[in-house]
């Protein structure tokens, strides 16, 4: 089974206080008129929060799938969704990104000749527009992100094992790629028949790119030329033999990052250099799932870097960590069902109040509440149906 066809496979077949009174003594003096206080004025009624929007990536090429980008807004204070349409004209976008600024979104094209697709996103009246799509140089890819810069996009080809470097125009659409890099080395690990790269994304420093590749048990750590596009590696990390890395989500520190390993069901908390780029894996730790495999698809870190959340798809979970020692240590405290299937995707609002889970398997996204004190998470109403969701993009 070639690693794109196990890639879909596993998506498709495989949880008060008292107030003190002061007596006052009466004087014997003339009474006093008493004058009348001033009247409070009434408190203000909050305004509603305006809705924000949400983006929904899916497979468009399978059966029950979407037909391009999902539109939906939803209510930050509650977590209500609500849908408001499709953006057709998108093959299998199964992973979004949006560029700093706000304007622009990128799509996946999620197919064995790879691209991705530029979106102008409408203001208010106005519709999103395509602005094109340019081709990534390899199979399937399955991530992408936008450089801090703004003026560089990332993208990872899972079926091929390659990084691919597309130059951004001012207009926000993609200029023809300006690098690729295949991952020919070391050896696939075990059970693996090639590398499948399957992240590629900035340090929290910028001066760095990293690459995860689940085929390879390597994160591979490149330099970004921000003149001219183009990809210098640095070093690489090795992860133990069989674990597949899948996803790597730095802390908001910049010094530690946290691995979530799809086959062998574990997590890593990791060194960062910002001089050297080089990242150091930790001792493999648990998914608190149990025995088997639970495919671990990604973290999510709070923006003050007290907490962190793993999506695992077999378990149908979350699991909650307590960020210690600065972001080097996770301390496994629960884990939470999700109310759907197959959790593949999950991402913090903005503003850190909210948790979306996308279950592929379901067809559905799950919005938490969160205990910024706590951690803690808390289902807010029923999930919100989208066929084969596996991207959930807040903004």
């Amino acid at each position: 089974m070639s690693g794109w066809s196990r890639r879909r496979f596993v998506g498709a077949a495989a949880g008060t206080a008292a107030t003190a009174s002061v007596p006052v003594r009466a004087m014997a003096s003339t009474p006093v008129k008493p004058v009348a206080a001033p009247e409070s004025p009434a408190p203000a009624t909050p305004r509603p929060a305006a809705p924000r929007p949400l983006f929904l990536g899916t497979y468009t090429s399978v059966e029950g799938g979407g037909t391009g980008i999902g539109l939906a807004v939803y209510d930050p204070v509650s977590g209500r969704v609500s849908g408001a349409g499709t953006l057709t004209g998108v093959g299998d976008p199964s992973f979004l990104a949006a560029h700093p600024d706000g304007r622009t979104l990128y799509a996946v094209n999620e197919r064995q000749d790879g691209g991705v697709t530029a979106i102008r996103l409408g203001g208010e009246g106005e519709r999103h527009r395509v602005l094109g799509t340019r081709g990534t140089g390899g199979a399937a890819p399955c991530h992408l992100s936008v450089h801090p810069s703004g003026r560089w996009l990332l993208s990872a080809n899972y079926g091929s094992g390659s990084v691919a470097v597309h130059p951004i125009g001012a207009s926000g659409a993609l200029g023809e790629r300006t690098d690729l890099v295949a991952h020919s080395s070391p050896a696939p690990g075990p059970g693996q028949q090639g590398p499948h790269a399957h992240q590629f994304a900035t340090s929290p420093d910028g001066g760095h790119v990293l690459a995860v590749d689940l085929g390879t048990d390597t994160v591979y750590t490149y330099r970004l030329d921000t003149a001219r596009g183009t990809l210098t590696e640095v070093s690489r990390a090795r992860t133990r033999p069989g674990a597949g890395p899948r996803h790597l989500t730095f802390h908001p520190g910049g010094r530690y990052a946290y691995l979530a390993n799809e086959v062998d069901n574990t997590v890593a908390v990791c060194g960062y250099s910002p001089t050297t780029g080089r990242l150091t894996v930790g001792e493999a730790q648990s998914t608190g799932t149990g025995a088997g495999t639970s495919y671990p698809a990604q973290f999510a870190v709070t923006g003050d870097g007290r907490y962190a959340y793993l999506a695992n798809r077999g378990h149908n979970s979350v699991t909650r960590y307590a960020v210690e020692a600065d972001g080097a240590r996770l301390r496994l405290i629960d884990t939470v069902p999700v109310a759907g299937d197959f959790p593949r995707h999950i991402a913090l609002a903005p503003d850190g109040n909210l948790l979306f889970a996308a279950n592929q398997r379901s067809g559905t996204v799950s919005v938490f509440r969160v205990d910024r004190v706590s951690g803690q998470l808390r289902l807010a109403g029923e999930p919100f149906a989208s066929p084969v969701a596996v991207c959930a993009l807040p903004l």
